[in-house]
């Protein structure tokens, strides 16, 4: 029978250069370095004859099974691109017990936060358009993400395309999430329970764009959360096209991610095209209505600053419009 190890055991467990060989499998692993720990467990960059992988190892083998059964489910999601693809799940020998660990494909990719802000709120438009695009996905098949936040998000190359690399809270509709972290939690804010539905998922992708301008986040305050939120998305120029967007999701009046979708794309689309005064007016006033807004001119300097951000905008703006036909159609 297979013990149970504490998670005070598993610390440290394995170690750069160690081969660790699958007791059903076979297969034989080498770690490289660890690229990550949780609450479940650490996951490790490994090699596997010539082919990099992350391998987990999680505090229980309930907890690996949970995690396969994720995996092996999303592979099944047609149009999917979002999470790793499963490779092998087996046990190791060691010193202190027996080890259930998994391996996964490695997602090579720069953090989600510092890409988008290095370049550009565009991007960040485009990004969120895939992600509401697999949320759709995932939700007509009977999951929700739960955990979405930065840290489990990555940009990968050539072409540019936003992955996800942890299984840990996917969850089955209907039950409780099972991980969350505050800032992107509906139940923190006040908004809601932590029932597992489309609903939760969007109050997170909502957040999600607020933390492209806050990445130091910020906390609530009593018992108005809700007015917090618009309070610092008002106060932030790039996050104001966004405005009606991020109340809806917060508030929860979207029922399916494909509504958050075709509203993200009307923003892309302004900013696109010279945005119409009655636009600028009718974000103005959306804004008023929360009592945040205190109008301000505009200086010269900033008009020219605008315009020298235009014109850098510009250079990369028609492969930027081709990814962003590309997520449109796709």
């Amino acid at each position: 029978m297979m013990r149970q190890l504490s998670s005070k055991s598993q610390d440290n467990n394995f170690y750069p250069g160690q081969i660790i060989t699958g007791k059903w499998n076979g297969k034989k692993y080498t770690i490289i370095r660890v690229l990550g720990e949780g609450a479940i467990g650490k996951v490790y960059l490994a090699r596997q004859g010539r082919q990099l992988m992350a391998l987990k190892v999680a505090h229980n083998a309930m907890s690996v099974s949970s995690e396969v059964h994720v995996l092996r489910q999303m592979a099944k999601v047609q149009g999917l691109m979002l999470g790793p693809s499963f490779l092998d799940m087996d046990d190791v020998l060691t010193p202190q017990g027996t080890i259930t660990f998994y391996a996964m494909e490695y997602i090579h990719g720069e953090p989600f936060l510092p890409f988008v802000r290095t370049k550009g709120i565009e991007w960040l438009g485009i990004f969120v358009v895939q992600l509401l695009g697999d949320l759709q996905r995932m939700h007509e098949k009977g999951w929700i993400f739960g955990d979405i936040k930065p840290e489990n998000l990555l940009i990968t190359s050539n072409p540019y395309q936003l992955r996800w690399i942890d299984p840990g809270g996917v969850t089955k509709k209907g039950r409780s999430i099972k991980e969350y972290t505050e800032f992107f939690d509906r139940g923190y804010w006040g908004a809601g329970d932590r029932k597992a539905d489309p609903a939760y998922d969007l109050f997170s992708v909502s957040m999600l764009i607020v933390n492209r301008s806050y990445p130091s986040r910020f906390y609530k305050e009593g018992i108005k959360g809700i007015r917090v939120i618009m309070d610092k998305t008002s106060k932030q120029p790039s996050l104001i096209p966004y405005a009606p967007i991020i109340e809806k999701g917060i508030t929860q009046r979207y029922k399916y991610a494909l509504e958050m979708k075709k509203d993200v794309m009307d923003v892309l689309r302004a900013q696109q095209a010279n945005v119409p005064p009655s636009r600028k007016k009718k974000r103005l006033s959306f804004l008023m209505k929360w009592k945040y807004v205190s109008a301000t001119k505009t200086s010269p300097s900033r008009n020219h600053k605008e315009r020298s951000g235009f014109k850098e905008t510009a250079i990369f703006a028609s492969f930027l419009l081709i990814l962003y036909i590309l997520y449109l159609t796709g």
